[in-house]
This record gives C-alpha cells, sequence and structure tokens, in this order.
C-alpha cells in the first residue's frame, strides 16, 4: 500500500522526486569530495598527473545505481573541488596554467560524457529487465490460460495475473464482464487483492449500465464509487484516506471494451486507488513520465489477451456446433438410407401377401393362404425388430436407457432366444456349450434377449446358407463371458472396431448378393444395451474361417446368491 500512496498524487510525486534529487546531490557532494580529500591528504597531484581520473570511479558508481542528474552533477562538483584545493594558486578558482586549464576542461567533458553513458546503459539495462520481466509474466498467462478448457477459470486467471501485475499502481479488483443471450451484462470471473478478498454479489445498478453502454460502444468509461463520495475534478472519483499514511486515494473503476476489430466480446472491470491520469484509458495515450507508457502497453496486452481467450471460446463453440451439424446431417442420411430400404422391404412384402389373399378372383388353398400368412407375420416381425433397434437406439443416445434387473439364469435365456428364432435358424445346425453350474446374473431379460437375437440375426445374415452357429458361455473372473461364433467369412481387420457404428455395414461380405444387409443399428444397440448392464462387447475373427462376438456381464452382485 505504501508503494501505491507514494504515486498516487502530483504533489507526492514532487515531493518524493524533490528527496530523490537531494540524496543524489548529497551522494555526489560527499563522492567528489572525498576523493578531493584522499588526494589532497596523500599529496598525489601533482606528484601523479592524471589522478583525476580516480574522480570518474564516483562518476561510473553514481550513473550506474542512482542516474544521469548524481553522475553530471559529482562531475561538477569534482571539477571545481579539484580546481579550488588541488591547483596552484589553491584555494581559490584561479589557474595560473594554461594547459591545466586544458586539463581540467578535458576531465570535465569525460567526465560528463562517461556518466551519460553509464546512466543509459543502467537504462537499457532496467528497460531489458522490465521486458523480461513483461514476456515472462505474459508467457505464464498464456501458459495458464492454455492448460485450462473452462472460459471462467481462464478468465479468472487473466483478472488475477492484472490486480497481482498492477496493485503496485494502485489495481485492487478485476472483473471480466460478458454479454448473455439478452446481451445485458453479467459477471463471469473476478479476482481482487487478498487484503480486499470480500464475496463479490452482483454487479450494482450503476456498474450494469455503464458494461452495457460499453458493450453498446466500445469506448472505454469510468465511474467513481457513489458510497464514499461525489465526483470531483476532471475525473468521476470518489476521495478516501490511506490508513497508514493519511494520503488521499482516488477510487474509481474503469470500464474497458475488449476489442476484436470493431467488435465487442466484453467488458475488463477495473476498480483501482490512483489517479487515473497515471493509468491511461486508451492505447494510445499516457503520459511519458515514469514509465506510463510502457506500463499502459503491458495493460493492453492482457486485455488483448482476454478478448482472445473469449473468441477462442466463441469459435470453439461454433467449431463443434458445426461438427455436431455436419455429424447430425451424416447420421440423417445415413438413416434415410438404411431406414428407407429396409422400412420398404418389409412394407412391400406385406401389402403382396395381403393383396393376395384379398384377390377374389382367385381360389387359394389353405397351404398358400397359410404361406402369405407366415410371410405377413415373418415381415411383421422384422419390421418391428428395426423399429426397436431405432428406439432402442435413441434411448441409448439420450441417455434414457436404465436396464430394469433381476435375478436370471443364462443358460435358460439362449435356451428361450433359440426356440423364438427357430423359424429363421431352419436349416442350421447350433451349437450350445453351457456349464451346468453357471451362476444367475442380475440382467434386465428384454435387454439380453435382444442383443443375443441381434448377434444371432448379425450371423444368419451374414454367413452361408446351412452353416453352423456355435453359443458358449464360460466365467472368467468376476465376468460372465457369452460367445455367438459362426463360419462365414469373417470381418475384415480394420472393421473390427468399426462394426459396433451407427449405420456400418462391412462391404466385403461374401455373402452380400444372398443376404441382404440390415440397417446396421443392430450391433451398435447391443453394444449400448451390454455396456449399460456394465459389461463390453467386441469381435474377433476364427482360426479356420469365421467371426465369433463375446460379450460380458458382471457377476460381483451375485456374490452369495444361492440358485
Amino acid at each position: 500500500m505504501k508503494q501505491i500512496e507514494l504515486a498516487l498524487f502530483p504533489e507526492i510525486r514532487e515531493e518524493r522526486r524533490w528527496v530523490r534529487y537531494l540524496g543524489d546531490t548529497a551522494l555526489a557532494f560527499v563522492g567528489a569530495l572525498l576523493v578531493t580529500g584522499i588526494i589532497y591528504v596523500f599529496r598525489l597531484y601533482p606528484r601523479i598527473p592524471n589522478i583525476s581520473l580516480a574522480y570518474l570511479l564516483v562518476v561510473l558508481a553514481l550513473a550506474s545505481t542512482r542516474g544521469l542528474y548524481a553522475a553530471v552533477f559529482s562531475s561538477l562538483v569534482a571539477f571545481l573541488s579539484f580546481d579550488f584545493f588541488l591547483v596552484q594558486p589553491l584555494f581559490t578558482f584561479t589557474i595560473a596554467r594554461a594547459d591545466e586549464w586544458l586539463a581540467l576542461f578535458v576531465f570535465l567533458a569525460t567526465a560528463i560524457i562517461t556518466g551519460q553513458l553509464a546512466a543509459a546503459l543502467r537504462q537499457r539495462a532496467e528497460l531489458a529487465r522490465r521486458r523480461e520481466y513483461e514476456a515472462r509474466v505474459l508467457y505464464e498467462l498464456v501458459r495458464d490460460t492454455t492448460r485450462e478448457e473452462d472460459l471462467g477459470l481462464q478468465l479468472h486467471i487473466i483478472a488475477r495475473s492484472v490486480v497481482d501485475v498492477f496493485a503496485a499502481w494502485g489495481a485492487v479488483d478485476c472483473a471480466v464482464i460478458l454479454p448473455d443471450a439478452r446481451s445485458k451484462p453479467i459477471l463471469e470471473a473476478s479476482a481482487r487483492l487478498p487484503a480486499d478478498q470480500k464475496a463479490r454479489g452482483p454487479l450494482l445498478p450503476d456498474e450494469a449500465a455503464t458494461a452495457s453502454w460499453v458493450l453498446a460502444q466500445g469506448q472505454t468509461a469510468e465511474l467513481h464509487d457513489v458510497k464514499l463520495a461525489p465526483t470531483s475534478g476532471n475525473y468521476p472519483r470518489a476521495i478516501v484516506r490511506s490508513t497508514t499514511t493519511g494520503y488521499p486515494l482516488r477510487r474509481y473503476i474503469r470500464m474497458v471494451p475488449l476489442m476484436l476489430g470493431q467488435r465487442v466480446v466484453g467488458v475488463l472491470r477495473l476498480s483501482m486507488e490512483d489517479d487515473p491520469r497515471m493509468f491511461a484509458s486508451e492505447r494510445n495515450l499516457g503520459v511519458d513520465r515514469e514509465g506510463t507508457n510502457t506500463r499502459t502497453g503491458f495493460f493492453w496486452a492482457f486485455v488483448d489477451q482476454a478478448a482472445a481467450v473469449i473468441e477462442r471460446e466463441r469459435l470453439r463453440r461454433e467449431n463443434l456446433q458445426v461438427e455436431v451439424l455436419r455429424r447430425t446431417d451424416s447420421l440423417r442420411a445415413a438413416l434415410l438410407s438404411s431406414v428407407s430400404h429396409d422400412l420398404r422391404t418389409p412394407l412391400a412384402s406385406i401389402k403382396a401377401a395381403a393383396s393376395s389373399l384379398l384377390e377374389e378372383d382367385v381360389q387359394w388353398d389353405d397351404e398358400a393362404r397359410r404361406s402369405f400368412a407366415t410371410s405377413i407375420v415373418k415381415e411383421a416381425d422384422r419390421l418391428n425388430r428395426l423399429v426397436a433397434n431405432l428406439l432402442d437406439m435413441s434411448r441409448i443416445e439420450g441417455g434414457a436407457l436404465k436396464p430394469e434387473k433381476e435375478w436370471y439364469p443364462v443358460d435358460e435365456l439362449i435356451h428361450d432366444v433359440l426356440g423364438r428364432m427357430q423359424p429363421q435358424l431352419q436349416g442350421r445346425a447350433v451349437h450350445t456349450e453351457l456349464p451346468d453350474d453357471l451362476p444367475p446374473v442380475e440382467l434386465d431379460y428384454l435387454q439380453i434377449d435382444q442383443v443375443l437375437t441381434n448377434l444371432i440375426e448379425n450371423a444368419v445374415r451374414y454367413t452361408p446358407a446351412g452353416s453352423p452357429i456355435d453359443i458358449e458361455v464360460h466365467l472368467n473372473g468376476n465376468q460372465m463371458v457369452i460367445s455367438v461364433a459362426d463360419r462365414g467369412s469373417g470381418i475384415p481387420q480394420a472393421d473390427l472396431e468399426r462394426v459396433f457404428d451407427k449405420f456400418y455395414r462391412v462391404l466385403e461380405t461374401q455373402t452380400r448378393a444372398t443376404h441382404p444387409s440390415g440397417s446396421g443399428l443392430g450391433l451398435a444397440v447391443s453394444k449400448g444395451l451390454v455396456e449399460a448392464h456394465g459389461g463390453r462387447i467386441w469381435a474377433e475373427n476364427r482360426a479356420g474361417g469365421g467371426a465369433v462376438f463375446r460379450f460380458t456381464l458382471p457377476l460381483q452382485s451375485a456374490k452369495g446368491m444361492k440358485r
């Protein structure tokens, strides 16, 4: 706080400047006289003609530590004291010999030039240190904001950095304000000095109105704290007193637009206790005194970083929306392509069979009527499974799929599914390997029934007629593994993971001509149902040809269960 108070008002700064000048004057005077005293006491002049160069040590020391003023003043004091105390006639400013005049003036010029060069090097070193500090701070700011993905955390990091870096110039609070969908300001992230940490409430009405104006106009605005004092002077501000020195502090709030081109993406709310002129409100303004221009440029780097973070988040959201729309269009196209064919085929078969039964000029025998009815039932079941897969897929994606579990023996479930699918399995040998000591599993009967149905239908559709199907169940630790294997052409290695994607169908199936492909939803639905039970599903190629689909069901909750 003391550092802040010393830089608040012009009169305080002038007082401290004179204190510094007095200190520099005293050091220069004492240093030059000290060297003169040493030379005088030890009678070093004129025994050492160039002894005046010793003064350059004092000049260089003052120039490198105190600045140009101390170096030039010490040069003048050295010039006069050398002439007064060491050059004949002594104790006067008269010089008898012309060569001594020349030597003194050469010494004075050398001392002043040396002091200027040393002071310039000191200023450049300070500028280099300041630039290095600014570069390090900005690097850490970019690094920290890049590590975070949440916009609120990124803006909080920026606000915290503004308070930490510019606290020496009066910054006590910083907040980044974003407009909501109705173009009203909302507080997004803020940071305060530790001594001023309090829970922040919503924006005051005056602050909200000012922030809205800044968002609309894209111009910096200032307002004073109306709770402390009325407006006074050229800048709206409130006058308060420091608790340590009693110096008056000007407290004000500056609303800075976060601009990207001509567009305002937010507002930076900066609360300060300082002379507003010490911190320029515009990017190209500010007095060139005590580093104000440098300080202002450094501050606007934080403003630009905040605007860039907001814009990056906007672009990320837009890219996400574009990607969602792209995927939605892709899924819609795949859905129309797949479902339209799969819906049209059973509907056409049902309509053809029903139309044939309704023809009055044709006498159908009982066997033909039974065939038409069987075809209608078969195609209706196919249509029902397709609709069920679509509904289940929408429930899985919507997160509404919740298995209604109960204890059930898996071997009985498999026999139930095979019995129901006898019409589709005609002419095929189905081999089952079911151990007698299988424990019951907590599962949703209808959902696991659908998983097995989809896997068996997949084996029937993509394998030659008459080829066998093998179903196996075994225990593996705390899991039950269920396998459905066939003797078809197998699955290309590149498609083993993708076969469970929605609407994805393997193109290199040799039986595609004789067995039309499905909608590409059965395996995707099976994966969602298995994962809802806490298991996993995958596909492998069998040795000797064919594919095998395996899925697991957890057994943890079955411990202690008696059959």
